[in-house]
């Protein structure tokens, strides 16, 4: 056996990884050798799962990991593997489902118990190092698990069996999916468990739930969800979750204001928001909504530019020289010695900074209740905020996580790529492509791709989500006449997540691939998490795919998949909001196809991309035989170009000739249909 018993993370590339290569534990990364050594030594595992950016990780790392008194005991003890759960989401994923089924309310550090073939046996998540908060010490724990394993085998045995029925168990498989009134019925009751005051759901904590907010927005114009959807994001923007100065937003609220954050900073939140926000723009025309938009890609700019300037860092950690948020706070004397008198007092009024603070002594920059300062902020604050950037810049920054994910970054990507449009910012385009790029040629593994690398390595095989929101990111760019071959490569990542990817049994995506190392089940899960679970976002591409391509095979592949897992989304409408939003456009979806070159064709497409990006598809073509053979509009006759048709099902509309006559189609074809 090659492996000693010595901390062995050194080489490792994740960086939550790195963090704790100096620990006195003798960490191993997950893997067959570490398998081997339980196995061989007869003693059960102590999986540890983190993330870099996590708080409560930190805390647990510091108070019993960096303690050598408590290390002894896990080295006699255990065999001690630590996962970052951004890297293995697919470990994350299965031992988290372990200690759901346990009754154990889930978050990180995770902290399971394993057999020495993996199996799960018990588990919790953050542990004091003494007994406190009703929590029991973390030594106490180790000590009375260690026991159990070696004594109680009848229990063990019980709970480990238990628990391997409840990850392997196969989900219903439905035989008719939802209907309009299905899907209205799921957005009332999405509406039901929403805020009226602060937006989102209920009580605290509050986390900004893109596909939740996304199914709200789906309500329609006018609508109690819609409303309800615009006020979450009112709030988020004006609350202290959003980084006033910088740019983005941090994790979730601890707190039901959206006052408090968890400070670290996640790609995936902000391509979401990012998203959520041209479509509030589009609605309102609100400066709150635009200039958050701004201040996201502003942020990516500066800040998360991985994969040699490509590509997106995954985090930003939320504590800066052992504080969280630290990095973010403010006093009003600051203010002065940066600003002057006059201008810092127009900030802090602005901004809810004062003496005495509103969190813990110092001030979370924040705007909440502050409506009518909005034009006052158009003149004057976008003018004093460099400054107060550059000031922050001096201070010390929390460390960044700058492995690149390729589902997170393609959920950035198709986020540019469509703010890009709502905003008129080719620039964010060009950023989208760069993206890309990096992530299908750097993170190429044959036909698919990998799913997180770092200087200069790749971990492989990636996971469905890596092809679902690089599909996603793809059909994104085309309909943004991004140039380049973005099609094929959608269609050529979706051949490849149908053969190595697809479950026969359940209807759905597996989240590992075929061919990946075996792990004690395949997971399987159709719920989303802080992202969009890979069968609702191939649910919405394979909806995409079948009408810009024209090839049937993909829309009997959505359909397919919408009926498999209708069961789940009725018995969890929360948890399946990404796959309601596919339904609604397989429901309701317009597809808008221009035809014809020069500048009123390219108005026809301006105003095509105009419409609201998750409920329509556009497909730009030269001539009518450029469509798809067997598309609806593919015989049509339309007189002289350029021309426009709104087609919805097999139903087209008559050709609009100008940009008044088809916004008018559009309105009359989603009044009728």
């Amino acid at each position: 056996m090659s492996t000693a018993l010595q901390n062995n993370l050194a080489h490792e590339t994740s960086p939550y990884l790195i963090q704790h290569a100096d620990n006195p534990v003798h960490w191993q990364p997950w893997g067959e050798e570490a398998l081997a050594l339980a196995r061989a030594q007869n003693k059960p595992i102590l999986l540890s799962v983190g993330y870099a950016a996590c708080h409560w990780c930190h805390v647990m790392a510091h108070e019993s990991f960096e303690n050598p008194d408590i290390a002894a005991v896990m080295n006699e003890l255990f065999i001690n593997i630590k996962v970052d759960r951004e890297e293995r989401p697919d470990i994350d994923q299965i031992y988290m489902g372990a200690l759901h089924a346990l009754g154990e309310q889930g978050g990180w550090p995770l902290t399971m118990f394993l057999t020495p073939g993996g199996e799960p046996f018990w588990g919790g998540t953050y542990y004091p190092p003494e007994s406190r908060y009703g929590r029991p010490g973390f030594v106490d724990v180790l000590r009375a698990i260690a026991k159990a394993y070696h004594t109680d085998f009848e229990r063990v045995g019980r709970n480990r069996q238990a628990l391997l029925g409840a990850l392997n168990r196969i989900p219903q498989r439905g035989d008719r999916t939802f209907g309009a009134d299905g899907l209205a019925q799921a957005i009332s009751a999405l509406a039901g468990i929403t805020d009226p005051v602060n937006g989102g759901t209920k009580g605290a904590p509050k986390f900004p739930n893109a596909s939740y907010l996304e199914l709200l927005w789906r309500g329609g114009p006018g609508s109690e969800a819609r409303k309800l959807m615009l006020l979450t994001l009112e709030r988020i923007c004006q609350g202290g979750i959003r980084d006033h100065v910088g740019g983005g937003f941090a994790r979730y609220s601890v707190d039901e204001q959206w006052l408090v954050p968890h400070f670290e900073k996640m790609l995936y939140d902000n391509a979401q928001l990012l998203e959520l926000l041209a479509l509030a723009w589009q609605e309102t025309k609100r400066d709150l909504y635009r200039q958050a938009a701004v201040e996201v890609v502003e942020w990516l700019r500066r800040e998360m530019m991985a994969g040699d300037g490509h590509a997106f860092a995954a985090s930003l950690d939320a504590d800066s020289e052992g504080h969280e948020g630290r990095f973010y706070v403010w006093r009003p004397h600051e203010l002065v010695e940066i600003l002057g008198l006059d201008d810092a007092e127009f900030v802090a009024h602005s901004f809810d900074i004062a003496d005495g603070g509103n969190w813990e002594g110092q001030s979370i920059p924040n705007r909440l209740g502050r409506d009518d300062l909005e034009p006052a902020l158009d003149i004057g604050w976008q003018d004093l905020r460099p400054r107060l950037i550059a000031e922050r810049a001096r201070r010390v920054a929390p460390a960044r996580d700058d492995k690149v994910l390729a589902d997170w970054n393609g959920l950035a990507i198709a986020a540019l790529a469509r703010a890009s449009s709502v905003f008129g910012k080719p620039d964010w385009r060009d950023l989208a492509r760069a993206a890309f790029h990096f992530v299908a040629e750097s993170m190429a593994d044959g036909a698919r791709l990998g799913h997180s690398w770092r200087a200069g390595r790749l971990l492989k095989p990636g996971l469905a989500t890596d092809l679902a929101a690089m599909i996603r990111a793809a059909l994104a760019l085309h309909e943004a006449n991004a140039g380049g071959n973005y099609l094929d490569q959608a269609i050529g990542w979706a051949e490849a997540i149908e053969r190595d990817y697809a479950d026969a049994e359940g209807g759905g995506y597996f989240l590992t691939a075929e061919d990946a190392a075996a792990l004690i089940t395949r997971p399987r899960s159709t719920l989303d998490d802080a992202v969009p679970n890979a069968n609702g976002i191939m649910a919405d591409n394979l909806v995409r795919l079948a009408a810009l391509t024209g090839d049937e095979r993909w829309l009997q592949r959505a359909d397919a998949l919408l009926t498999a897992l209708s069961p789940a989304m009725a018995g969890n409408v929360f948890g399946h909001a990404s796959l309601l939003n596919a339904l609604d456009l397989r429901l309701h979806g317009l597809e808008i196809i221009v035809i014809g070159k020069g500048a009123a064709a390219e108005q026809l497409y301006r105003a095509a991309l105009d419409q609201p990006f998750p409920s329509r598809i556009v497909f730009r073509a030269e001539s009518l035989g450029d469509l798809p053979e067997g598309h609806a509009a593919h015989n049509a006759s339309i007189g002289s170009e350029p021309a426009a048709f709104v087609c919805s099902g097999q139903r087209c509309s008559l050709p609009a000739g100008d940009t008044d006559g088809l916004v008018a189609t559009i309105g009359s074809m989603r009044a009728s249909g």
